[in-house]
């Protein structure tokens, strides 16, 4: 039987991508990438020939029994995402549980994920965080706005430029103006900036500049 190999790929910096990561790209017998002509630029970069295919959110339900049965008769299989680590706020997850459930070996290697860095960066406690990824954008989510008013955790989200004022926003309406908390945008990229202080300044900040690249938010527990 073979194996799944998730690999985290760099979110800006292709200096971040481990030689352990390299080598099993290298090695297996199939690599499904989210994007592949993303993907095809970051192989290019690293002399990596192997044989692509897609594996996105619109075909993941069904492309699953295909990859497990493929893995069953010996194959080995990676799988990337356009940047960062499967299956957080990426697919994946259908896949490993399949492989899991079939009694396939998994083994994620540890790598390149955009929370870790800008939970760090902001100063804020980090030995207790739950990490909420991408808010509902609509069913759903004042409600879990609501329960998230009461945690005490240090809370982690993702989101676009085209919504973090909204949502800091939201979350302020929330939790109160005065919640402190930071802002991470293009983490190791060129322009990386991390911003700290309480929401409402926060706020007024990106309404008075416009928001640009990829984000994440970090706000302190109640």
């Amino acid at each position: 039987m073979g194996r799944l190999y998730i690999v985290p790929t760099p979110i800006g910096n292709l200096e971040d991508m481990t030689l352990r990561a390299i080598r099993i790209l290298k090695e297996c017998d199939l690599l499904l990438a989210e994007d592949t002509r993303t993907s095809g630029k970051l192989l290019k970069h690293f002399g990596i020939e192997t044989h692509m295919q897609s594996h996105h959110k619109f075909n993941e339900h069904r492309a699953v029994a295909h990859i497990v049965e493929r893995i069953k008769t010996g194959d080995c299989i990676a799988l990337i995402s356009d940047a960062g680590t499967p299956s957080i706020s990426d697919p994946g997850f259908l896949l490993v549980r399949a492989c899991v459930q079939e009694g396939i070996e998994v083994e994620c290697l540890p790598g390149a994920t955009a929370f870790v860095p800008a939970l760090v960066e902001s100063g804020l406690a980090s030995d207790r965080f739950c990490f909420e990824g991408f808010l509902p954008q609509k069913k759903g989510r004042q409600t879990r706005l609501k329960q998230l008013s009461d945690e005490s955790r240090t809370m982690i989200f993702y989101e676009s430029p085209y919504r973090v004022v909204k949502t800091l926003s939201q979350l302020a309406e929330n939790m109160g103006d005065d919640r402190p908390a930071s802002v991470s945008r293009e983490i190791s990229k060129l322009y990386a900036e991390t911003l700290r202080g309480t929401l409402g300044e926060l706020i007024s900040h990106f309404t008075g500049n416009e928001p640009r690249g990829e984000f994440v938010i970090v706000v302190a527990g109640k």
